[in-house]
């Protein structure tokens, strides 16, 4: 069932799906785990899709910590409030997640999780997004996002690790996650202070 929304969500919208199927579970917690959720108080989730991510989070997350997952597809926020009925998925643009955090009385959170194809997305998008991350986050906060293993290697993946290395203090690219369809890797980058 998961796999068929996915794929539908793919087939109608490409790049901004970015895959035909659903994350793994292998890959979420290692974007979870370099996200440092488990000791966060605010966490924000960009892109939950079916809630694979949304889940590992959900699980990790302190009792008392704030979490709000931004899904602009409705068929997904539908999908992932389902699968993970006690977390906040608010459907609309992660443009917009200042707006969303202050509608909960926060200022700022710890970590971003982004389940985005952002090498996917033009350099305009990439730009917002990123603006929008360094924004939110608090300073030493992190953002982490995937790319798949041969993302590195095309133009909007090259830009992206660019712009990561340009906006943050420190951009790690984690191992590949073969256990993925397709494997795929985590940037963890990290705010200026």
């Amino acid at each position: 069932m998961e796999f068929f929304s996915f794929l539908k969500g793919y087939l109608a919208a490409p790049k901004e799906v970015g895959a035909f199927a659903p994350s793994s579970i292998h890959l979420a917690e290692v974007l979870t785990e370099a996200a440092h959720v488990s000791k966060a108080d605010t966490v924000v989730e960009y892109g939950p899709g079916t809630g694979v991510f949304t889940e590992v989070i959900a699980r990790k997350c302190k009792p008392q910590a704030k979490f709000l997952s931004i899904e602009l597809c409705e068929n997904f926020v539908h999908v992932a409030r389902q699968r993970c009925p006690h977390v906040n998925v608010i459907h609309g643009s992660a443009v917009d997640t200042r707006k969303y955090l202050e509608q909960y009385g926060l200022h700022s959170c710890d970590c971003i999780v982004s389940g985005l194809p952002f090498a996917n997305f033009e350099g305009e998008l990439q730009d917002k997004l990123l603006e929008v991350s360094l924004d939110v986050l608090r300073p030493g906060g992190i953002f982490v996002t995937f790319g798949y293993f041969f993302s590195p290697y095309l133009p909007k993946g090259m830009r992206l690790r660019r712009k990561l290395q340009q906006n943050f203090k420190n951009v790690e690219r984690l191992p590949i996650v073969w256990r993925n369809a397709p494997p795929a890797f985590a940037y963890r980058a990290v705010k200026h202070s």
